[in-house]
Order: structure tokens, then C-alpha cells, then sequence
């Protein structure tokens, strides 16, 4: 898809870019990041073929740098043609050569018709807050921008803090009403319902006969259609949640359920990863309890008090507003069970930029934080982030120019406008970016953790040095935060980066990756001899594709201890990270114990942390990570040729939320 209207419009030179078209991307993992990247982020071109990687980076620089010229051009700034193309040219080589990726998002979005219409832009950021606080003012609203922005593929988090500030009340009356096939038509069906019961109003009653039938194309975002059947059971389950709670206040499960209800209706039937978080007290035994409970393999159900929540239950992270000093003990006894509630500090993330430079408090209106807790924000906020692999940087100061460039995409994204009037306001005074560093596990390998601390203080400062430089020169305000560490995913894969601060699950594994059966791409994928078999929870539909993959002399999870994981987020919140750091602790059984005292000692370290048991191995079919022997991994690669993919013409499908499957717990 190409940018559409000729206004501003910035293009690098086709000799330029000519001359990587001959040039092998540097895909890593033994062909899995270029499966990744077909299938994820290469879109189809005006002829009809999908791209190439050389193109795909023509497309998001190109993009880049159009909104920047746009927005010099609107304010009369003064834009310097020759040097924009010295500039971007760098940023194409440095994306080209996978030194710095935009986030998942970025690859298959930038540069295509969303950057041209308001009511899509949002689409380019990974993350956002609602808060619920002012539930009896807002109404509907902060339910709305959850689904709007979830269809958008931006992860939503959000608080429980309008708990009581609506009395339920009886509608009076009905009216029809045809819902429109689009975002807002939808958004506006969730409106019309949730306010007949928060104000007593008329009660809608719908026709879904405009909504596109199952299976039929989405053209923007790709995919298939779900069909109306989605929406209809979210609307039945709203009638029956409020039918028979008249002159009742609204509660703390109430608004829990219509957002994972609402996130389970927009993932409609694709893969199940989490896409909310939500922050709520840590005295509330309502709250504590909305996920008790567990599969009975016998009966084959669910059982305990809240077995009903398990159908969309699982969709949210369930965590708590910690506070310093508390008792954790209960908390603490049901992480270690099933990895929840995961923890914010609040006060932390409010006072604090970088652990290492003492309390600010300029972040004092941040509430909360995205699903995978990398990012403070206030309420209707959004971010960006990017992502650096510094195991790709020949030495610093090739690590240090490439951070201009991962800085100058992401503050180019806070340019853009909303349909949000709530969202524009924090992001014209914030503009909060969030840029990045992954494969850090190889990259102390290498080196040292000494070395890793050295780039990470000198980037850092080359960051806030470029902010000052270019908000400047954008004449826009300088960025409130611009560091944190993401749990990274499938954008990692692309360059054969371990994830974040993320140690791999072993040297040898398989990585399973889900594909459509009907994909253009599954015949070259099988020609090239990778193990394929049946998807197990959409066999008819699709396929289970196993990478095997050396990650080559790292440390494995198996061989590092929860502490330490502990002690490397803290690491990276002291030396890096200004808004927070992603970590999921993996603990095994005998440490579970130690998660009160851990929960102690860390408080005064880090802003958010998250905790998971650690999974037999093969404890289900097909997990996306299974380790495996040397010898396994060289008797797969034997009859493994190398993937070439021709002329294709398959859109890429967007990811749901975010761009990562590792923030799920």
C-alpha cells in the first residue's frame, strides 16, 4: 500500500535504494525472522506482489520523513530537502542492516494510507492507558476508547478506579438501530448500549445486517472478517450483566468484564495473547479474586468461584497498585500460584525517570501503565516505541548513532493527530516515547555487563541530547520520558535477537509460528523442508510451523535465577530505562517462597515487575518454545534447504496489540 495524495510527500532516490534490492537482509534464526517478516509485516505493493525487505524499509523511512516534511511545511520551519535525504538515507541503511527496527506495528503500518487519516493514526503506537476514575462524567467513554483503540491494534490498559460511580438504572423505552460496517459503527453500538443503562435512557435494539459476513476481506488491516457474531455476543453479554442489577452500583467486576468482553469481541477467534492490563487496589478481595480459577482436566471445565470469568478472563494481566512498605504476603502466595497479580508502583514511576537520577516528579499525572508495563501514562495516553539491538553495533559509537535514528521515528509518531480530543492533549504536552534495547543476553555474553552499562549511560545521554536537538527543531516540546525496556516479539525474531532483557529458554529450541493454511506462503515454507503440522486449536484452518534455532553462547533460563532476573530489570531501570522495564520473572517451584521477600527488597528498585512459574517442558502440544538437543537441532537443520520466497501476492495480516506474544502471564 503507498502513501496516498502527492502534499508534502517525501521520496528517497530510486538509485539509492537500488542498490540494496541485491542485498541479503540480515534475517536471523535459521529462516525464521524472514517467515516472520513475510507473513507479518511485507504488504502488497500497487502491482499486486508483496514487497521485499529493501522495500518495506523504503516504505516506513520514506513515511518517516513525509510526516516530518509535512509538519515543518505546515508551521513554515524551514525544510532543508538535500539534508533530509543525507538523514533518512542513514536511517534506511541502519533499518536496512537491522541495527534499529520501528515496533511491530511501525513495519506494516508506516508509510501506508493510516498516516494520512486521524481517525487511523493511532495505529502506529504500540500502547495505551483509561483510567475509569471519573466513570460518572465520562460515561461510556473510557469503554469506547478500549475498543477503538484495540481495533486499531493498540494494547489498552486500564484501572477499576469508577468502581460505585454509577447506579445502574433500568432503560426506558427503545429505539432501532442499524450498525454501521466500520470501527466507529461499532464503537457507537458499545456507546448507545452501555449509556441506556448507566443514564436510564432508551435501549437500543440492533440490526446487524450491514456488518460484512464471516470471512469477507478487511482491506486496511488485513485478515478476514469475524462477521457480526462477536459484536452480538458482546452486546448479549452487557444486556445480561445489567438486566437484573437495577439501582445497583457499578463494580469492580463490572468493568473488568465489558473490557476483557470488548477485547475478546475484537480478537474475534485469532490467537489468544494478552492485550490489557488492568490496575486495581491491593485490598480489594473482589478484585483479587476475579481469576479464581482452573481447568479440571477430568471434568473437562473450569472450576472455583469466578469459573464463569474464564471464557474472557484470560484476555487481561491482572495487577495491583503497590505501594512501598506493604504487605505482601498475601499477594504473594497467589503470584507463585498462577503468576498473578503482577505489580506497579505507582509512586516510583510518578517520581522517578532512571532509578540512578533521583526523584523529578515530572511524570506526576501518569496513572497507570500499558499491557506489558514498559510504559507510564496518563489516562487517554499513547506511546511509541522503537526498538536498538546493540549486538548489531560494531562499537559504541556506532550503538550511539544508531540511537538518533530509533529516537528521530519514534518522535516523528507523536507528530500525528487523533480522533481523540483527550488523547491529542497528553500527547501534544507529553510527546512520551519509549526507545528500546533488545538481545541483551547476547550482547553480556560478548562483552560484559561493565560494557553493557557504559553504552547504556552514553545512550541514554545521546537520547535526551537528540530530544533537545530535534524537539527544537520541530519546534514541539521535549519528550517527558524516552527509554524503557519492551518485552520485544516478533520484531526481535527479524534480526535474531533475544527478546528484551529476556534470557532464551534454551540454546537449541524450536519456535512454532501459526500460518494460515491457505497462505501463499506455506508451499515455499514446505518446499524449504520445515517441519509443519496441523495447528492444534484451528486445525482446519491452520498450521504449525517449527524453526529450529540456535541462539548460539547464551545463558539460558534454566540457568539463571530469579534474583538474578530481578537484578537485571533493576539494572535497567537505574541505567536505561526512564519510563519503566518489561520483565516476566520466571521462577521455578523451590523459589516461589522467596517472592515476598523479593517483592521486599525490589520495591525501592523498580517501578513494575511481573512473575510466571516456570513450565514443564512439553507441557502442552506445540508450544512456541520447546528446547531441544544438539543433536535434534542438527538432525532438523539436515533436510533444511534455504527459504527463498518469490513473487507473492498476499497482504500481511496486522498483529493484534502491540507486537509481541511474551507479556502474556
Amino acid at each position: 500500500m503507498e502513501i496516498v495524495g502527492n502534499n508534502g510527500l517525501f521520496r528517497l532516490k530510486n538509485e539509492f535504494v537500488k542498490r540494496y534490492s541485491s542485498i541479503d537482509p540480515p534475517f536471523g534464526f535459521n529462516g525464521l525472522g524472514l517467515i516472520t517478516y513475510m507473513r507479518t509485516y511485507s504488504r502488497l505493493k500497487s502491482n499486486g506482489e508483496n514487497e521485499k525487505w529493501f522495500e518495506t524499509v523504503r516504505r516506513v523511512v520514506e513515511g518517516t520523513y513525509s510526516i516530518q516534511k509535512r509538519h515543518i511545511l505546515k508551521y513554515d520551519l524551514g525544510w532543508d530537502e538535500s539534508k533530509a535525504h543525507r538523514s533518512a538515507e542513514e536511517m534506511y541503511d541502519r533499518m536496512f542492516n537491522m541495527k534499529f527496527l520501528p515496533p511491530g506495528r511501525g513495519l506494516w503500518a508506516m508509510g501506508t494510507e493510516i498516516i494520512e487519516r486521524r481517525a487511523l493514526f493511532p495505529a502506529l503506537n504500540n500502547c495505551s492507558f483509561v483510567s475509569t476514575e471519573n466513570l460518572d462524567k465520562d460515561l461510556a467513554r473510557p469503554f469506547m476508547f478500549l475498543m477503538d483503540f484495540s481495533m486499531l491494534g493498540v494494547g489498552v490498559g486500564f484501572d477499576i478506579k469508577g468502581e460505585g460511580k454509577i447506579i445502574i438504572k433500568k432503560p426506558i423505552g427503545e429505539f432501532n438501530y442499524v450498525i454501521p460496517d466500520s470501527r466507529e459503527g461499532w464503537v457507537e453500538s458499545l456507546r448507545l448500549l452501555l449509556e441506556a443503562y448507566f443514564t436510564g435512557s432508551a435501549l437500543p435494539q440492533f440490526n446487524y445486517s450491514h456488518i460484512r459476513l464471516y470471512g469477507a476481506p478487511i482491506r486496511t488491516f488485513g485478515g478476514k472478517s469475524a462477521g457480526p457474531g462477536p459484536l452480538k455476543k458482546l452486546h448479549k453479554q452487557i444486556v445480561h450483566m445489567f438486566e437484573n442489577h437495577n439501582g445497583k452500583a457499578i463494580t469492580a467486576t463490572h468493568i473488568v468484564d465489558i473490557m476483557n468482553m470488548i477485547g475478546v469481541c475484537v480478537v474475534s477467534g485469532n490467537a489468544r495473547r494478552s492485550a490489557q492490563i488492568v490496575f486495581g487496589p491491593a485490598d480489594s478481595e473482589e478484585y483479587l479474586k476475579l481469576k479464581d480459577y482452573e481447568w479440571n482436566t477430568d471434568k473437562k471445565t473450569y472450576t472455583g468461584s469466578n469459573a464463569k470469568r474464564a471464557e474472557f478472563g484470560w484476555l487481561s494481566n491482572n495487577s495491583i497498585y503497590a505501594s512501598i512498605g506493604m504487605d505482601y504476603s498475601r499477594h504473594a502466595q497467589q503470584t507463585a500460584r498462577n503468576g498473578e497479580p503482577g505489580y506497579l508502583w505507582l509512586e516510583n514511576a510518578q517520581a522517578y525517570g532512571r532509578m540512578c537520577d533521583g526523584p523529578d516528579w515530572i511524570d506526576w499525572r501518569a496513572v497507570g501503565a500499558n499491557p506489558c508495563n514498559e510504559q507510564t501514562l496518563e489516562s487517554y495516553e499513547m506511546c511509541c516505541l522503537v526498538e536498538t539491538f546493540p549486538n548489531h553495533c560494531s562499537d559504541i559509537k556506532d550503538f550511539k548513532r544508531t540511537l538518533k535514528f530509533a529516537y528521530l521515528y519514534a518522535k516523528t509518531v507523536t507528530l500525528g493527530h487523533t480522533h481523540w480530543v483527550e488523547t491529542n492533549r497528553v500527547q501534544l504536552r507529553n510527546r512520551r516515547i519509549g526507545a528500546s534495547v533488545s538481545g541483551l543476553a547476547q550482547f553480556i555474553q560478548k562483552n560484559s555487563l561493565n560494557t553493557l552499562k557504559k553504552w547504556l549511560e552514553n545512550g541514554y545521554d545521546t537520547i535526551r541530547h537528540y530530544d533537545s536537538i530535534y524537539s527544537d527543531w520541530l519546534a514541539v516540546p521535549r519528550s517527558i520520558k524516552t527509554t524503557s525496556i519492551k518485552p520485544s516479539g516478533s520484531v526481535s525474531l527479524l534480526p535474531g535477537a533475544t527478546p528484551g532483557l529476556h534470557f532464551p529458554e534454551s540454546r537449541y529450541y524450536l519456535r512454532r509460528i501459526v500460518i494460515a493454511k491457505n497462505s501463499k506462503l506455506v508451499p515455499f515454507i514446505k518446499k524449504a523442508g520445515y517441519p509443519i503440522e496441523d495447528y492444534r486449536d484451528e486445525p482446519e484452518t491452520s498450521l504449525s510451523v517449527a524453526i529450529p534455532v540456535d541462539v548460539g553462547e547464551v545463558r539460558t533460563i534454566d540457568e539463571v535465577s530469579m534474583w538474578e532476573q530481578l537484578e537485571t530489570a533493576a539494572f535497567m531501570q537505574k541505567y536505561w530505562a526512564d519510563n519503566q522495564v518489561s520483565c516476566t520473572v520466571t521462577f521455578k517451584p523451590h523459589e516461589a517462597k522467596d517472592i515476598q521477600n523479593a517483592l521486599n527488597y525490589y520495591q525501592y528498585r523498580l517501578k513494575g515487575i511481573s512473575f510466571l512459574p516456570r513450565m514443564e517442558k512439553g507441557a502442552y502440544a506445540q508450544m512456541p518454545y520447546e528446547a531441544i538437543t544438539k543433536e535434534k537441532y542438527e538432525e532438523l537443520t539436515k533436510g533444511i534447504k534455504t527459504l527463498k520466497f518469490k513473487s507473492i501476492a498476499e497482504d500481511a495480516v496486522a498483529e493484534k496489540y502491540c507486537d509481541t506474544e511474551v507479556c502474556t502471564i
